[in-house]
């Protein structure tokens, strides 16, 4: 005869559909752990609904032997005891393998409001090695219909990035993994989000990053990601092995081409007695609007992990000393040019706006930071000259705005170097330096006239180009014109610069907020969802609350900033030897560059600004406490003159090919030969953005 026991646990009863937003209603949901002749199941029910359950073989999944690339068979078994230690349900039972026994245990407790954490137990009581054996945590989804998010990896399915065949992709057939080592993200936790008639609900495995003991590889980590099913979906972890776009033992290790490596041979050898333990929290979110449950995961990731310790990182001050030193090496006054060359001065030059060269930035910079940086006079001589050299831009021939790269050696306006286009998002990015610099002038004493006339003359043809119908754009990348057509509307008292910021941003609210097309292409050599264009739109969607007050803007820039913040480490990657770990690096703050060019750059200190000043309006010390976290862990890594390289290696990754090189070689190594000036710009611009909003330099 069937018998059944039931404990249960209510574990939330307000529903939040965002770290700043009110609760929006009360719904019971429990944490429920039924035993069923004898063997006890798990499951997370709301309002008698089952959310989130076991796999149907059972609770617990122990992969045996390894074969042609991956796991050979499976066992599985259900717990067979359950106890309450104070806050901790325990469950625990036994696997027998090859005669000897698995013991397995878990302790489930609540740590916040809708979060339990579980500490999984795997002991090996054999006298013998466990040889290639797999471990793993599973949970699963009744549903297929589901988008994924995967911090820095997938997000919403990368709609966008699947195009070029450069990202990973989750197909979600039966038997498909999606699998990546921790290290890869930023924000360790794996979510998907059901969309269906009877509204969002999400499910969140996080994960606590770890290396795996008695590893058969060298640097082996555990995995996280998804795992499809027959009518379900599953949140996995596993104990080493990795598999994405419908291949299994693989890694994507390059930007583009051939973009993946084997990663073959991720199982583990577990000596006589071993202890293997893996902690992992659960969340279940409902009620959120569809895309936007996502947010959810991302505060609590934050919470979980508690990032911000500013102790061990330099001082905005000694960061600020090294760039201003940096910037004056690479000060260029030849012929008609007065600027920052993108590049080392014995290399080439070339004055860059936008992107990667950035030399309109520190215009601005300087005039915000003339005392911080101890030479007055010398940068407000720089800031004079190096703008009014870029106020007499030249306007492209082919109607596409105005070049944005001038070579010094010929004395004109060219094309970009190496893929010749129209940079659009660099335009904007100059505009927005411009007007920011014009808008500290008012206090410096500098003379803005000719910088007006230029902000006058992009401004007309972007405006002009943006309410056209023929207006379609691409990519998030336009994004980048919102902020300056506001501040343009406000300097140069035109109204129709502010409309065209208007439907802008309509249009970028409306084509992200559900996040069916999540926020993609705001850098110019990766097609994909990246942080750039998730930028792009926070910062256009702030400065339009900023300018007429509407709370629709507020929400959007709130989307934004999480899915920006997603992309932010909030934990510190254990590295392996290597110039890394020569400077005891830590990657908390840093940020990932997109779901193609998996390294981690200095990026995030312009967004600094942004992040704190919506810390600053939704009364979140949170927020502004990340933003000081993001631009003082970046000053890591500056060398004796100031300068920084592109591109730690957190993961097994590298934007070029290394002939020779083994992928699995590349973490914890550091690109820093690639020494472009916008790294130095945005902290300038950084600095001057949180100085303007009451940071103290000191």
């Amino acid at each position: 005869m069937r018998s059944e026991l039931v404990w249960r646990i209510t574990f939330l009863l307000i529903v939040a559909i965002g770290a700043c937003n009110p609760a929006i209603g009360q719904l019971k949901r429990i944490f429920e752990i039924t035993e069923i002749d004898g063997a006890f199941h798990f499951q997370v029910k709301e309002e008698g609904k089952t959310i989130l359950s076991e796999p149907a073989e059972g609770l617990w999944s122990i992969g045996l032997g390894w074969d042609n690339n991956w796991i050979k068979e499976w066992k599985n078994i259900s717990p067979k005891h359950f106890e309450i230690s104070g806050p901790n349900h325990i469950l625990a039972g036994e696997i027998e393998i090859a005669g000897e026994i698995l013991s397995l245990r878990d302790a489930y407790a609540m740590v916040k409001p809708g979060v339990i954490k579980c500490t999984r137990r795997f002991h090996w009581t054999g006298e013998d090695t466990l040889r290639e054996v797999t471990l793993s945590v599973r949970f699963s989804l009744k549903s297929k219909a589901v988008k994924p998010f995967l911090p820095g990896i997938n997000y919403y399915g990368n709609p966008s990035g699947a195009r070029s065949g450069n990202v990973p992709v989750f197909g979600n057939q039966e038997g498909e993994y999606h699998l990546f080592e921790e290290h890869r993200f930023p924000m360790p936790f794996a979510m998907l989000e059901k969309q269906g008639d009877d509204g969002v609900t999400s499910v969140a495995l996080h994960s606590l990053p770890s290396l795996v003991p008695y590893a058969n590889k060298q640097d082996q980590w555990w995995s996280l990601g998804l795992k499809g099913g027959h009518e379900t979906t599953e949140l996995v972890a596993l104990s080493g092995p990795t598999a994405s776009n419908g291949m299994k033992s693989v890694i994507k290790a390059f930007q583009e081409g051939d973009i993946w490596a084997s990663y073959n041979d991720a199982f583990l050898n577990i000596a006589p007695g071993g202890i293997v333990e893996k902690t992992f929290y659960i969340e279940v979110t409902t009620g959120s609007e569809k895309g936007n449950s996502f947010t959810g995961p991302v505060h609590t990731s934050i919470d979980l992990f508690q990032p911000v310790e500013l102790k061990t990182f330099p001082p905005i001050k000694d960061i600020l000393a090294s760039k201003y030193r940096f910037a004056e090496s690479r000060w260029i006054e030849e012929g008609k040019a007065s600027g920052f060359n993108q590049f080392d001065n014995a290399l080439k030059k070339y004055l860059v706006l936008g992107w990667v060269g950035q030399a309109a930035a520190p215009g601005y910079a300087f005039q915000v930071l003339q005392d911080d940086v101890g030479k007055p006079s010398e940068v407000m001589e720089m800031a004079q000259k190096s703008l009014d050299f870029i106020s007499d831009i030249k306007m492209r021939e082919d109607g596409k705005g105005f070049y944005t790269w001038y070579s010094v050696d010929d004395q004109k306006w060219v094309e970009r170097i190496w893929k010749p286009m129209p940079e659009i998002l660099s335009q904007g990015q100059a505009m927005n330096n411009m007007a920011n610099a014009i808008n500290a002038s008012k206090k410096s004493g500098l003379d803005p006239q000719k910088w007006e006339s230029f902000l006058k003359k992009a401004s007309d043809f972007h405006a002009q180009r943006i309410l056209s119908l023929e207006w379609k754009p691409e990519s998030t990348n336009e994004g980048f014109f919102i902020a300056p057509l506001c501040k343009a509307s406000q300097i140069l008292k035109d109204d129709k610069y502010l409309q065209a910021a208007l439907k802008a941003g309509d249009h970028y609210y409306n084509r992200h907020f559900n996040m069916e097309e999540p926020y993609w292409g705001g850098t110019l050599d990766a097609s994909c969802e990246d942080k750039e264009g998730a930028y792009a739109a926070f910062q256009g969607f702030l400065e339009l609350f900023e300018t007429i007050g509407d709370e629709k803007f507020l929400e959007a820039a709130q989307h934004a900033c999480d899915v920006v913040l997603s992309y932010t480490y909030v934990w510190d990657v254990d590295m392996p030897a290597g110039r890394l770990r020569d400077h005891d690096f830590k990657t908390s703050g840093w940020t990932a560059v997109s779901v193609q060019n998996m390294h981690i750059d200095v990026y995030g200190v312009l967004m600094t600004p942004e992040i704190y000043r919506l810390g600053q309006i939704t009364e979140d010390e949170q927020l502004k406490e990340l933003a000081l976290l993001m631009y003082r862990s970046c000053g890591q890594l500056i060398d004796p003159y100031g300068s920084q390289g592109e591109q730690p290696q957190q993961t097994n990754y590298s934007q070029a090919h290394v002939e020779g090189k083994n992928p699995l070689q590349f973490r914890g190594g550091y690109i820093e030969d690639w020494t472009v000036f916008w790294i130095t710009a945005h902290f300038l611009n950084g600095a001057a953005g949180l100085k303007e909003l009451g940071v103290e330099i000191e």
